[in-house]
């Protein structure tokens, strides 16, 4: 790591952070248009979810051996998990428990759907993709996690952009 972000403030630190997780945000927004372009929208819809499927398992595993999240932790390690991934740093989330099995995870504020709703587009149809991110993100952490969308779009918008239903399953 150069020296200049070793000696930064806290603060600086955390807007550093901030502007990563901005900056990743732009790059996967401009690889979905240009594929999108080229391809069509279809094509680039599945484009997206196979990078989604690869990249959320990725993540999981960065932030688990980062932050020393044991391997079949559970709604509380998968909990735990959310904190850490990219989206925590730009995007308001939230979490309830239901019971001990159940834990619903909802995105309040969503960086790209706000700029759609600001530009006065229609919000992303990002619900397919969803699907196979938030699954794969939560049996990564635990393979006993069972992952059901709640709302995403093109679902309508609610009080939340999108919200996930994580169970855990009966392991034998």
């Amino acid at each position: 790591m150069i020296d200049e972000i070793k000696n930064m403030s806290r603060d600086d630190l955390l807007k550093l952070v901030e502007v990563y997780a901005k900056n990743w945000l732009a790059h996967d927004g401009c690889w979905f248009l240009s594929a999108e372009e080229k391809e069509g929208m279809e094509k680039a819809i599945e484009l997206d979810t196979e990078s989604w499927r690869k990249f959320a398992a990725a993540e999981a595993k960065r932030i688990m051996k980062e932050f020393n999240i044991p391997p079949n932790g559970g709604l509380k390690a998968l909990e735990k998990a959310f904190n850490y991934r990219l989206y925590a740093a730009i995007n308001k989330q939230q979490t309830e428990w239901v019971d001990e099995n159940t834990l619903i995870f909802r995105m309040i504020e969503c960086r790209v759907q706000k700029a759609r709703d600001r530009k006065g587009l229609p919000h992303f149809p990002c619900k397919s993709v969803g699907i196979v991110e938030f699954s794969t993100f939560a049996k990564t952490i635990d393979s006993g996690i069972k992952t059901e969308v709640i709302s995403c779009p093109p679902d309508p918008v609610k009080d939340f952009y999108c919200g996930w239903k994580f169970t855990m399953e009966n392991k034998k």
